[in-house]
């Protein structure tokens, strides 16, 4: 395939669409920016591509929620296409506000019960803003192929997964659906805590993002489209020359070359 062709969904409200397209440019991808109400009335545009990417932001304000109202157009309107750019094996991205579009749209689970798990709001009550250290789980992901440890900034009020109970959790991490961990110092008594600070919100067994049991769909909290070049980092200055690329870039990299080879 020459060109892999990438649709960044926007809505009202999304804000990282340009940083993500650059991203998928920079990876080696012809991008196009399409505001959902025109994939509304042109469904068959979804077909064109070969990967679909729900960027971060605040789609509709979270007026009701976190991806909430988007995540509702998924699920009333746009079900049957989705199913089939997912069956036909292309690749789904979901970053932020597009992690928590795609779990409430139940696109980690095409085809099966909806995953008992959602996104809440942040233990520390405000708004997160800052870099973690992130921890590769899942090593089929065809997003995170190459990686095993990296880092990227957070900014999200909803970011903590949590479940009814921890034997949901459990089944996420048994069926190799845990696609992130935050990277958590010990505490003095051997255990992790809560891992506050550096798991930035509470999520349950600090997770940070999911994939599906194929590999294809990925959704993260953490911003990859905002370490792509290595200036972007805090401490760029007393980094090595070898770091000008930044880590994020990789992810996107990675699903171009799925295509590509």
């Amino acid at each position: 395939m020459a060109t892999v062709r990438v649709l960044v969904l926007r809505a009202p409200g999304t804000n990282c669409d340009r940083e993500t397209a650059f991203a998928f440019e920079s990876a080696g991808a012809s991008v196009d920016r399409i505001h959902v109400n025109q994939l509304l009335s042109q469904q068959t545009l979804l077909s064109q591509y070969q990967v679909l990417c729900v960027p971060g932001g605040f789609s509709y304000g979270d007026d009701i929620g976190a991806g909430t109202i988007l995540a509702s157009q998924f699920r009333m309107h746009l079900a049957e296409n989705l199913r089939t750019f997912y069956e036909s094996g292309k690749l789904i991205l979901g970053i932020c506000n597009g992690f928590q579009t795609l779990l409430k749209a139940g696109l980690f689970s095409v085809g099966q019960p909806q995953l008992p798990v959602t996104l809440g709001l942040n233990d520390s009550g405000v708004f997160e803003d800052r870099w973690v250290d992130l921890e590769v789980v899942a090593e089929h992901s065809v997003f995170l192929k190459g990686l095993q440890h990296f880092q990227l900034p957070v900014a999200h009020a909803e970011g903590k997964l949590l479940a009814d109970n921890k034997t949901s959790v459990l089944a996420l991490e048994d069926s190799g659906m845990v696609a992130l961990r935050y990277q958590c110092e010990k505490s003095s008594t051997g255990g992790s805590g809560n891992g506050y600070p550096h798991n930035p919100n509470g999520s349950w067994n600090h997770i940070a993002g999911l994939c599906d049991v194929t590999g294809r769909v990925l959704g993260l909290m953490p911003h990859p489209e905002r370490h792509v070049d290595g200036l972007q980092h805090p401490r760029w200055t007393r980094r090595s020359a070898e770091t000008v690329e930044g880590q994020g870039l990789a992810i996107f990299r990675n699903a171009v070359r799925y295509w590509k080879h």
